[in-house]
């Protein structure tokens, strides 16, 4: 029988991560100018235990935000760079024949998947073969190999990115490892006052260097907290509602969702929006999820689960613009929580 929830310990972890986040912000933007939106949500990812898929044109800084949160948090962080000949082999390890004492044995060799932030670059320039290696990873947080199950060591992130602009020789991710990740985030272009930062910053003799401010037993305390928030039914109800009227053919749903739409978000898109909203609950310092929470993360957790159909591209349609018709036409509850 689960423990009953306190809510005095609920509220002092929620300061705690309100307090962690804050301090890893503060270092973050050492390093990261702008594009605060994102880092929230990698944040809100990490805090629950989820992965991202990061997508963006070159030169948005998607790699540095990686590698810096890894040495912000004191995590193993490993880098697999994906191209067309890479193997499962190459990600998840391989056995070599060794010699000891003249005895001949073979030896498992870990591969890059044996880390905590996984940074999976361009995710889409390898076969479905080699993109599937990751699924059990991400899924069990432990990977089958030669007949032996190894276990990862916790927390376990992956962050995937890929470039949306070039289409020769990519490998578009299939439906089901689309939905392994929690968040499709996409990173867009710097405002003129940020990018003028960058550019300053990089181009000067001074290098920021972040500090460690956490490390990975407290990640994982704050994915139990989060855990622990409170969500009330009604807001539960509308995060369901939300994702439900996404599907086309099922009662009454809005006609531009049964016009444009030829997938829609299935139950680990529930889930993930609960998630994710205890964890942003968290992070502001609150011990209860609001209607709020569930309507900010609404693009960046459903815009990789609803899939459009022939209609809608013809007429320009993403499924951003579907979220956000969903948004508007979904009542939320009248309590206003």
């Amino acid at each position: 029988m689960r423990s009953p929830i306190d809510p005095a310990a609920v509220a002092a972890g929620a300061e705690r991560v309100a307090d962690g986040r804050a301090r890893i912000l503060d270092e973050l933007r050492k390093v990261i100018v702008g594009q605060d939106d994102v880092v929230e949500q990698v944040l809100i990812a990490l805090f629950t235990g989820g992965h991202c898929l990061i997508t963006g044109v070159p030169g948005l800084a998607k790699t540095l935000l990686i590698k810096t949160l890894a040495e912000v948090l004191d995590l193993d962080f490993r880098r697999i760079q994906f191209t067309p000949d890479l193997m499962p082999s190459d990600i998840i390890g391989t056995e070599m024949l060794e010699e000891d004492s003249g005895i001949r044995h073979l030896r498992f060799v870990k591969g890059p998947i044996f880390g905590q932030i996984i940074l999976a670059d361009e995710i889409n320039r390898t076969p479905p073969k080699t993109q599937a290696a990751l699924l059990e990873a991400m899924q069990e947080h432990h990977v089958t190999a030669y007949g032996r199950t190894y276990a990862l060591e916790e927390p376990f992130f992956v962050l995937a990115t890929q470039n949306p602009i070039e289409l020769e020789g990519t490998y578009p991710l299939p439906e089901a490892q689309l939905d392994r990740f929690m968040f499709n985030i996409v990173i867009s272009y710097l405002s003129e006052d940020d990018e003028v930062a960058v550019v300053t910053q990089t181009t000067s003799a001074s290098k920021p260097a972040p500090q460690r401010v956490l490390n990975g037993a407290d990640i994982l305390e704050f994915q139990e907290l989060a855990k622990q928030v409170v969500l009330a039914e009604e807001v539960a109800r509308y995060a369901v509602r939300l994702v439900d009227a996404s599907r086309p053919g099922r009662p009454g749903v809005p006609e531009f969702v049964d016009k444009w739409v030829k997938w829609g978000a299935g139950l680990r898109g529930s889930q993930a929006l609960i998630r994710g909203a205890k964890a942003r609950a968290l992070m502001l310092g609150r011990y209860h999820v609001s209607i709020k929470d569930v309507q900010a993360l609404a693009k960046p957790m459903l815009r990789h689960r609803v899939m459009t159909n022939f209609y809608a591209e013809s007429e320009g349609i993403n499924s951003d613009t579907i979220i956000e018709r969903l948004l508007e036409t979904v009542p939320a509850p009248k309590s206003g929580i």
